[in-house]
């Protein structure tokens, strides 16, 4: 009686068995230079969120350049009403399964950790320890939200060897203080002080900046204005440098009201196989075409 080899026991275990995308890949690990060379060339970079193994594994494999670990989470997998509850052993522990996910597979995504609330906002120090934690549970880089008074962190973070995601806009984080789930920088001041927030981050070191709920003339212009940091947009138009959604929108699943910026990956027929991994795929295609989002749809 012969004994079953290590990997084909692991090969036939009914749980947690990696998806059909886990073949070798040809598509290099995802790294800071490569992304510059992206935003260079014009290439759209595609982000999703993921909050555990086997949706990032999917994710990485369907051609998704970048993973957030979103503090979103709070929201889609824990049912609070904001992310404001979401603390940083969650983050950690979600930032952990995530990059497990990637390493069982082809591990090619760029990892991006969020900053969960009040974990940055008391010194530079504790911005630092905060970020060590999701670097050290697999992250390649860290996400903060707000401007003004965050450049001094993100530049505090980048001089050691921390690579920052910013966050402009509708910051969920404040959501209180902005009196809800509102557009951000209408107006001509509110505008001008999201611009200047905007260079300020970039003179910083940041890497890539979100910019969530922004008129999509004001994101197009800043996109042209950031030339070494790839804006990111959510519910910001077609004029970013690339777009990003959280997970459970675009698969239609959620729990409250679909966002405006939202669209259904599931549903149509760019979506050739009719499967999670085919939604992704389709978000990919759209992004890189160009197709999504539409701004007489998806913006403001």
């Amino acid at each position: 009686m012969t004994t079953p080899s290590n990997t084909s026991a692991a090969s036939a275990t009914p749980y947690g068995t990696l998806p059909p995308s886990s073949t070798p890949s040809t598509r290099k690990p995802l790294s800071l230079p490569r992304l510059r060379e992206m935003h260079a060339q014009g290439e759209k970079i595609t982000m999703l969120t993921a909050y555990d193994a086997t949706f990032a594994a999917v994710a990485d494999a369907a051609g998704v350049e970048c993973i957030l670990v979103g503090d979103s989470l709070g929201m889609v997998c824990q049912g609070l009403t904001s992310t404001v509850g979401v603390t940083l052993e969650t983050m950690r522990h979600h930032t952990e399964c995530v990059a497990n996910g990637l390493r069982r597979s082809q591990a090619t995504a760029w990892l991006i950790g969020d900053l969960p609330f009040g974990m940055y906002h008391e010194s530079n120090e504790q911005a630092l320890r905060s970020a060590a934690v999701l670097m050290q549970a697999g992250a390649h880089m860290v996400k903060l939200e707000g401007g003004g008074w965050t450049a001094d962190t993100v530049r505090f973070l980048v001089e050691r060897g921390i690579p920052v995601c910013a966050h402009l806009g509708l910051t969920p984080q404040t959501v209180h203080a902005l009196g809800g789930y509102r557009v951000q920088g209408k107006g001509d001041e509110a505008a001008a002080t999201l611009r200047r927030h905007a260079h300020e981050l970039q003179d910083a070191g940041a890497a890539m900046v979100v910019l969530e709920m922004v008129p999509a003339a004001l994101s197009a212009t800043l996109t042209q204005e950031l030339t070494h940091c790839p804006t990111i947009g959510i519910g910001a138009g077609k004029g970013t440098a690339g777009q990003v959604l959280v997970l459970h929108d675009m698969l239609g699943m959620n729990l409250g009201k679909m966002p405006k910026f939202v669209r259904n990956f599931m549903d149509g027929p760019d979506n050739r196989s009719a499967s999670v991994r085919g939604a992704m795929e389709a978000y990919v295609r759209a992004v890189k075409d160009g197709s999504f989002p539409v701004d007489a749809v998806h913006a403001w």
